[in-house]
């Protein structure tokens, strides 16, 4: 590659035929998800109600290290796939570092982040199930702007609960997913027993994923032909997001090099999956030594500061139990403007890797996402997501350390979405009305302390 080539483009016939499973690599395999009630593993026939047969079978499936990516799905997929790989020489550049930095710039689908690969395959698999009807929760409205365009290609209808602060917050993400023809409720809302009885408590409350996944799910078994679709932190969400790190290891190859580190932003694993586990496996197959860095923010740190735990997906406790890196479901995130990173826990793949050592985590204060987001904004054009911009802020502190030591690294990050629609966040960042968030180690201790008790 020559100094002037700076994006690294695949065609569609290049575009991946399967997704990776990571699980059936794994040496220590993640532990079951529980139901609540009997404590025992859940059966694909347990998952049922709630998930597209399919689905439910990706979910626990062990075995099979290739699962074919269905030909509707590849069709809208090369939409926008494959995404581009990019060489920050503006960047390198502003850090004087001997660093090659390298991002997947996954901004460029047409809901201008990653979330779209995962839901693409979930509504076909809902539609071909025989439902008309899905809900959803929605953070920062990435997933939720996503599913609702991928509802809207297969002919299903989609209502999605977003985080009454990321409603507030991001107006036009809400106005994306209702131009697509979604209906979208600020949660909590009075909508549902779950919502009533949190607003109940707290009449103030600015929600959390955990609240709005409470809600899609209540929502969801109560509508005929009705399924759930979650955008993070299962199994099946983080295989389908493989088709980020499997294209980045031929563009890579084009480019001569291998990444020394791959980091991505962190809220329940998505993103972070879907470029790393590609990679992550020749360190399993292999013994390759590059490192796996999720970056996730300091206002909701569940992999640097949580415990290893048997934890509910949701508030209310509608979902399995889950063996995950968690804060406890019932904990209440800052208001952050990274309203896809404000998840309680990790999913169970991640949370297996971290505790194998095989990946690590750094946690990224508010205001340093977004010094680095502007930095990447005017050093390479494009201005990212409050969440893409934690993965910036690790991937500039590794280049730094290379700088120091004197020795060339290369650095691959994902680019998960654009910020486009943040916009008030990064006007906010530069009026110098921004805050950092951060947790007192006592109030951690006292969340989890509640939530192993009612665990008990």
């Amino acid at each position: 590659m020559t100094a002037k080539t700076k994006k690294i483009l695949l065609n569609e016939t290049e575009l991946p035929t399967s997704w990776y499973n990571i699980v059936a690599d794994m040496k220590t395999k993640p532990l079951p998800m529980l139901n609540p009630a009997t404590k025992q593993a859940v059966s694909e026939e347990d998952l049922y109600p709630l998930f597209a047969r399919e689905l439910a079978r990706q979910e626990l499936n062990q075995n099979d290290t290739w699962i074919e990516i269905p030909d509707a799905v590849r069709e809208q997929y090369k939409i926008y796939r494959p995404t581009p790989l990019v060489r920050a020489y503006g960047l390198e550049k502003a850090l004087d570092t001997p660093a090659h930095i390298y991002f997947k710039n996954e901004s460029v689908s047409p809901v201008g982040s990653h979330k779209l690969n995962s839901a693409l395959p979930q509504a076909y698999y809902c539609k071909q199930d025989g439902a008309t009807n899905i809900t959803t929760e929605t953070g920062a409205g990435q997933w939720g702007t996503a599913l609702s365009f991928a509802a809207k290609v297969f002919g299903l209808e989609l209502a999605v609960y977003m985080v009454k602060i990321s409603y507030e917050q991001k107006p036009y993400r809400r106005s994306l997913m209702q131009t697509w023809g979604a209906q979208v409720i600020a949660s909590p809302s009075m909508s549902t027993k779950a919502g009533r009885k949190i607003l109940t408590a707290q009449p103030n409350y600015q929600g959390s994923l955990g609240t709005a996944i409470s809600e899609a799910i209540e929502l969801a078994m109560q509508t005929p032909n009705c399924k759930y679709a979650l955008g993070s932190v299962l199994n099946h969400v983080s295989l389908h997001q493989t088709v980020i790190g499997l294209e980045a290891e031929k563009q890579m190859e084009l480019a001569g090099e291998y990444p020394d580190v791959v980091i991505g932003c962190f809220g329940g694993g998505s993103n972070f999956s879907g470029i790393c586990f590609p990679f992550l496996r020749h360190s399993l197959r292999e013994g390759r030594k590059t490192r796996y860095i999720a970056a996730e923010p300091a206002s909701c740190p569940k992999l640097t500061h949580g415990v290893f735990e048997y934890d509910f997906g949701d508030e209310s406790g509608y979902t399995p139990l889950l063996p995950m890196f968690t804060l406890g479901h019932n904990f209440a995130p800052s208001n952050i403007h990274a309203g896809g990173l404000r998840y309680h826990g990790a999913g169970s793949i991640v949370s297996q890797l971290l505790r194998d050592g095989l990946i690590e985590a750094v946690d990224i204060k508010q205001l340093e996402s977004f010094e680095a987001g502007v930095l990447f904004a005017r050093s390479e054009g494009i201005v990212p997501a409050p969440e893409s911009a934690h993965a910036i802020a690790a991937a500039i502190n590794e280049a730094l350390k290379a700088k120091e030591e004197g020795k060339r690294k290369t650095i691959l990050f994902n680019l998960s979405g654009h910020g486009l629609i943040d916009m008030s966040a990064y006007d906010q960042y530069l009026s110098g009305n921004m805050i950092n968030y951060s947790l007192e180690k006592e109030d951690i201790e006292k969340n989890i302390e509640k939530i192993e008790k009612q665990l008990r």
